[in-house]
């Protein structure tokens, strides 16, 4: 038994025995079975009673009663974000959206595996440098990924049944113009918030390619000249910008 629930037997047992021995104690409430009148003995039984079914029902449901399961944030995997963009190929709206975003991971991936495995030819995974720089692109994926995660959010909040009911009633003319314009801005924001972060993450991959373009050309690296290349500088500002928004 964990000590949680052991806590609370001992809790609802003591507090039971407490209630009892203040109602029936002669020198608290002195409630007594055979009491000097009827309804006096009659609230000493009754409490007998539901003071025996309550010690009876919680410390049954407390030793029997399933374990309450903590919710813990799920670590998301590459292969969980590409599943659960596939789940959404079906939403007509946004199907080449989300073939797009697919290509982006599978991009992403390929670059920081080539930006690392170059940057292996100039340093060792035990050099600071190499450990500072695998660090950063780290960072990069988890702001890639960060705009992939809020654009999941809104696939999953995107009712396209009801968006394209709204567009063919828009046309069909069957309610008031201003109405409906409103209706079509609220889906208007779900696409257009999609395209943005969409579009942010091809920026995110246009920085890595300038970086890659940058490193390629290296047989060494001076310390700190990592630090001062442009397109390290670049993504530095990305990093820092993404930390101001996400705080």
């Amino acid at each position: 038994m964990d000590r949680k629930k052991l806590i609370k037997l001992s809790g609802l047992n003591l507090g039971i025995a407490a209630a009892n021995i203040v109602t029936f104690s002669p020198r608290l409430i002195g409630l007594g079975f055979f009491g000097a009148s009827a309804l006096e003995t009659a609230l000493g039984i009754t409490f007998i009673f539901l003071s025996g079914a309550g010690l009876i029902y919680g410390n049954y449901e407390l030793l029997t009663g399933p374990e309450k399961v903590v919710q813990i944030d799920k670590v998301w995997t590459v292969d969980d974000y590409i599943k659960a963009l596939n789940i959404h190929r079906g939403l007509k709206t946004f199907e080449k959206t989300v073939d797009l975003m697919l290509d982006q991971i599978e991009r992403l991936q390929k670059k920081n595996t080539t930006i690392r495995d170059i940057l292996l030819q100039i340093f060792s995974a035990s050099e600071m440098s190499y450990r500072k720089f695998d660090a950063v692109i780290a960072e990069v994926e988890e702001i890639f990924f960060m705009n992939i995660r809020s654009i999941l959010n809104k696939l999953d909040a995107f009712d396209e049944d009801d968006y394209n009911f709204v567009r063919k009633k828009y046309e069909e003319g069957a309610f008031s113009q201003q109405f409906m314009e409103e209706k079509l801005k609220i889906f208007n924001e779900y696409i257009n918030f999609v395209k943005a972060a969409t579009e942010d993450n091809e920026q995110i991959l246009l920085k890595l390619d300038k970086l890659l373009l940058e490193i390629s050309g290296l047989n060494s690296v001076e310390s700190g000249q990592l630090e001062q290349m442009p397109g390290m500088i670049e993504i530095d500002n990305l990093i820092k910008q993404a930390k101001y928004y996400k705080n």
